[in-house]
């Protein structure tokens, strides 16, 4: 199961995707974003569907690596869609028990499982093909203006790319840890819910203790470069928007101008 996490890795690439500036894929991901909760109907969500299509297959990434990152939310995914089948009231087509399932629960019970599924794909496809540094640079641009009003800046947006970059490693830290308990006769699985909590605390204390030590690690290792914030600092690639960085924009911004035009119409 920790294997199939996949936020916050990095596939290298010399796609399209990859060359695109991280401001614009930041940006087409929230309208991306904007656009799923616009969607209602089959045709916008088929829209939605073959958008992500396109965009997998430009980035090169695979499909497989998507679907794999949904495994950890499939529970979350399914228990929304329950409950939206049997608590939306509407048109009643079959009882099970005390329970009603509708002909609009089923409606929303599907558009919530691909609104959800394809929200969390849509955002994987950011961090799979920007990698760590460059997702700290977009940030950091888009978010220049609020240095105006004393917003820390740069110290956000590097705090944010280092708990991304380091979400594959404290996965794969976790899976060493397991590994070593199970070795010694630990049983994560077996249990009512309370004794699986108790049989966590072993794994969470030297979890704990090595992303403590890696923090360290990283502010000593930070400090001996002399790294005192972003003031005065100057980049080696300087973020300039190309031509495939307006049309991307405009794609998506597109996107969500024909979302509200659908929702009109349907």
């Amino acid at each position: 199961m920790l294997k199939d996490i996949t936020l916050g890795q990095y596939f290298p690439g010399d796609t399209l995707a990859h060359r695109l500036d991280p401001r614009t894929k930041l940006l087409a991901t929230i309208l991306y974003i904007i656009a799923i909760f616009l969607a209602k109907g089959p045709i916008a969500y088929g829209v939605l569907i073959l958008t992500l299509i396109v965009s997998v297959r430009i980035s090169r990434v695979g499909a497989k690596a998507l679907f794999r990152g949904l495994k950890p939310v499939l529970f979350i995914i399914a228990f929304t869609a329950v409950l939206n089948l049997f608590y939306t009231p509407g048109t009643v087509i079959a009882q099970l028990w005390i329970f009603h399932v509708t002909r609009e629960g089923v409606i929303t019970a599907i558009a919530m499982m691909l609104r959800i599924s394809l929200l969390i794909m849509g955002t994987f496809l950011l961090t799979y093909t920007t990698s760590p540094i460059r997702l700290t640079d977009g940030l950091e641009s888009l978010l220049g203006p609020l240095k105006k009003l004393g917003v820390p800046v740069h110290e956000l947006a590097m705090m944010m790319s280092i708990a991304l970059r380091f979400i594959p490693t404290l996965i794969e830290e976790t899976d060493k840890i397991m590994s070593a308990q199970r070795a010694r006769g630990a049983d994560f699985e077996s249990g009512n819910l309370l004794q699986r909590a108790k049989a966590l605390i072993p794994l969470l204390v030297p979890l704990f203790v090595s992303a403590f030590r890696r923090a360290d690690e990283l502010a000593t290792a930070m400090e001996c470069r002399c790294y005192h914030g972003g003031e005065g600092r100057t980049k080696l690639h300087v973020l300039r928007y190309e031509t495939r960085d307006y049309l991307a924009l405009a794609f998506y911004a597109a996107l969500c101008a024909a979302m509200i035009a659908l929702k009109k119409i349907f």
